[in-house]
């Protein structure tokens, strides 16, 4: 995307919103004029990295979307667009994407007036419309857990917004501008399609200006998303410093920091980044821009360095049930999320186990044998359902014989005469009796195991459960 287009994503905020930005966030003036050092620049330029890559990425995700789905840019927002099967194989638009629901996506800008975001009755069934801010927070998660299920009305706008909204409508105030709901709704197969199908067409997006005067906007396009390009987390990992921290302050422009960033932002200023003002990494000091250039490689380093111990690891899973979705001033894991695992829920809607090492203290990998045992008081505690998926070591399907990318407690699984539940994690067929427990994974690398657990019960979130080990097999 060039310079001026980008800029031109930016041109609706009112100079005095900007002004009023930044003079909220500006530190003392006495800050910015201190003397820094090679060394201090390139350790507030690894903050900085960290800092800013969920909204750079969230940014980048938004462009590729429209390119994907081979529309103008921006032409598909304030609207839906359905994914209306599981996603294939090569499906790279966001890492670990579930198999257990279909995605209805809609990027909102709230710039001009609210977006009022419309949910059908689901009869019960399992749904969530989690909204995310430019940072990647979730703000809001209309659905079973908090709404309920019956028909929802929810006006999205930005907080400054004064006016009436319509009886029946429930008001959301949006930490940014700009916004992305990930809905899902619960799918128990391919022969459910038809009936997730119907629910997802009553997600509508209608502008308030326009609500009760015409029908909403609808998404000219249901399809599966196949780039064109890049996926979003390599254009992202790939940018060189001068362009990544050029974007990341354009986009501050228009997505504020929250509230308690002020901490952040004053440490930003120190290497001449601020609120509201332009940003050119190439004329500032040698020393700065040395420092900011290390400090982009490093950043990155310490988010990969981080993923083991991220969260609280307990039988060789990763129990991620702490400040996720939500991530306060915890910007390391806030990106470290962002990079495997954009979008993720607060864990009250799901919670997502990941693998980190077998029985033995080693990572799985595609060259081995695995089963999961549960016996029948290990079984997942769950109000809605769970699954196990199959990702490579990046976050993505991969193809198998079977095409089953995930399995779960819906499925036709055969149990144990004592109600204990065995899962046969393999490249290979595990033989006929053992079929329907089979998850086929990759013939070499890494796994990439994901579990999730569907409005999990209180045993999950206070940590009193979690999966048990990944026995390896001869």
């Amino acid at each position: 995307m060039s310079s001026a287009a980008r800029r031109s994503t930016f041109h609706a905020v009112p100079l005095a919103s900007l002004i009023g930005i930044a003079a909220a966030y500006s530190p003392n003036a006495s800050y910015a004029q201190a003397n820094v050092s090679a060394q201090e620049a390139y350790e507030i330029g690894v903050e900085a990295y960290i800092y800013f890559y969920p909204l750079v990425t969230m940014e980048v995700t938004r462009e590729q979307t429209n390119t994907a789905l081979g529309a103008p840019p921006n032409s598909l927002t304030n609207r839906f667009f359905h994914i209306r099967a599981f996603p294939p194989s090569d499906f790279k638009a966001v890492v670990r994407p579930n198999f257990d629901t279909l995605y209805s996506s809609a990027w909102l800008d709230l710039t001009k007036e609210p977006m009022i975001v419309s949910a059908p009755d689901t009869g019960g069934r399992y749904y969530l419309l989690p909204m995310l801010d430019m940072w990647s927070d979730v703000f809001a998660a209309p659905g079973k857990r908090t709404s309920g299920t019956k028909t929802g009305q929810f006006a999205v706008a930005r907080p400054d917004w004064m006016g009436a909204l319509p009886a029946g409508v429930a008001r959301i105030n949006a930490p940014t501008p700009h916004v992305w709901i990930i809905g899902r709704t619960q799918t128990n197969g391919p022969q459910d399609y038809a009936a997730v199908r119907k629910i997802q067409d009553g997600y509508t997006v209608t502008p308030l200006s326009q609500w009760g005067h015409q029908a909403p906007i609808q998404a000219p396009i249901d399809s599966n998303v196949h780039l064109t390009g890049p996926a979003p987390l390599a254009q992202v990992n790939s940018m060189s410093p001068v362009a990544y921290f050029k974007l990341a302050v354009e986009l501050m422009k228009v997505n504020p920091p929250h509230v308690t960033d002020w901490s952040m932002v004053a440490r930003l200023k120190r290497i001449g980044i601020e609120v509201g003002q332009c940003y050119d990494p190439e004329r500032l000091d040698p020393s700065i821009k040395d420092g900011l250039t290390r400090a982009a490689a490093d950043g990155l380093k310490a988010m990969r360095t981080k993923l083991p111990t991220l969260a609280r690891v307990v039988n060789g899973w990763q129990m991620n049930t702490d400040t996720m979705g939500v991530y306060g001033d915890y910007y390391l894991k806030r990106a470290v999320v962002a990079q495997i695992a954009l979008g993720a829920n607060q864990p009250e809607d799901a919670v997502y186990p990941l693998i980190i090492v077998d029985a033995d203290g080693k990572p799985p990998t595609g060259d081995h044998s695995y089963v999961l045992h549960f016996t029948k008081d290990e079984l997942p505690p769950v109000d809605a359902f769970w699954s196990l998926t199959m990702y490579d070591a990046e976050g993505f399907p991969v193809a198998n014989s079977i095409n089953r990318f995930a399995i779960g407690d819906r499925d036709a699984l055969k149990y144990n005469a004592d109600g204990s539940l065995d899962l046969y994690i393999q490249h290979d067929n595990p033989g006929p009796d053992k079929t329907a427990n089979w998850l086929p994974s990759p013939s070499a690398g890494t796994l990439g195991l994901t579990m999730r657990l569907y409005a999990p019960k209180t045993a999950v979130l206070n940590g009193s459960w979690a999966p048990p080990a990944l026995q390896g097999q001869p």
